[in-house]
């Protein structure tokens, strides 16, 4: 079976669990089951991160911990602002340094173990905070950011493979095309004004919202790039092999690192667009 074949087959399957887990499972059970999907991504980070063996469970610990902290304290306004603020600062870096590695210069600010920590920390532990804390909003809400990301990606990929003539970021990321973003970026304004349109009495301002989903695609096209950052840095392609077609568990969220967050401070700030 190619690989193409696999992808589309592993989508088939997994798209319709995950829909079931976001609409039917309780916040409780849905935040488990999202915890597992980030500890799966701490233990790939510490492959893609190129941590030494003697950190790989501190820091995987380290991540659980945060996670049963975060989601005990992240009804206090003040714990999900600063959660939401340090992802925002960290994405903002990220971006920085995806920059800097097209330009070509030499990026020393992830050399040592510490700041290869603290990335993987700042990538996984941010995206399932906003997750949990919008699944307790509105489910719906979190739906829409997981279809927004399926449809950004599935529109970039083709379209980038059949007509993809100019790299995005070819230091970074060799098979991302402008093309491809054009693409997807469209395919999520569709998507946004055919949600706006559906949900006239709960989306007050549907320019807002198109906006925000504008935005949030635009972020997830960096948590993309962030994540092929460190795999090129680490000499690696995939980040694991448990997903057929897809690799491992980070390459399925790298976009969705960026998107929750960036999702979650709109929601908030709009007053979940009310």
């Amino acid at each position: 079976m190619s690989g193409l074949a696999q992808r589309v087959c592993a989508a088939l399957v997994l798209i319709p669990l995950v829909v079931v887990a976001v609409l039917w499972l309780p916040t409780a059970g849905f935040a488990l089951l999202l915890a597992t999907f980030a500890l799966v991504g701490a233990v790939e980070w510490c492959r893609v991160g190129q941590l030494p063996k003697g950190l790989h469970h501190g820091f995987i610990g380290a991540v659980a911990l945060l996670l049963v902290a975060i989601y005990f304290t992240i009804q206090s306004a003040l714990v999900l602002q600063g959660v939401l603020l340090v992802a925002l600062v960290w994405w903002l870096l990220a971006l920085l340094a995806v920059l800097g590695q097209q330009r070509g210069a030499a990026l020393h600010c992830f050399d040592g173990s510490a700041a290869r920590i603290a990335a993987g920390g700042l990538t996984l532990v941010p995206a399932w905070a906003s997750l949990v804390w919008l699944h307790q909003d509105r489910p719906t809400m979190v739906l829409f950011v997981l279809v927004l990301i399926w449809v950004a990606d599935s529109a970039a990929f083709f379209v980038g493979r059949r007509f993809g003539r100019h790299k995005l970021a070819s230091r970074v990321s060799p098979g991302k095309s402008w093309e491809g973003v054009a693409a997807g970026l469209l395919a999520v304004v569709l998507l946004a004004v055919g949600v706006a349109m559906a949900n006239k009495q709960t989306i007050a301002s549907p320019l807002s919202f198109i906006v925000l989903s504008l935005v949030v695609a635009i972020a997830s096209v960096i948590g993309d790039l962030i994540e092929s950052l460190f795999k090129r840095r680490a000499g690696v392609k995939d980040s694991g092999t448990l997903i057929p077609g897809h690799g491992g568990v980070l390459d399925r969220i790298d976009s969705l690192t960026a998107a929750g967050p960036c999702f979650a401070v709109g929601w908030l700030l709009t007053g979940g667009m009310a």
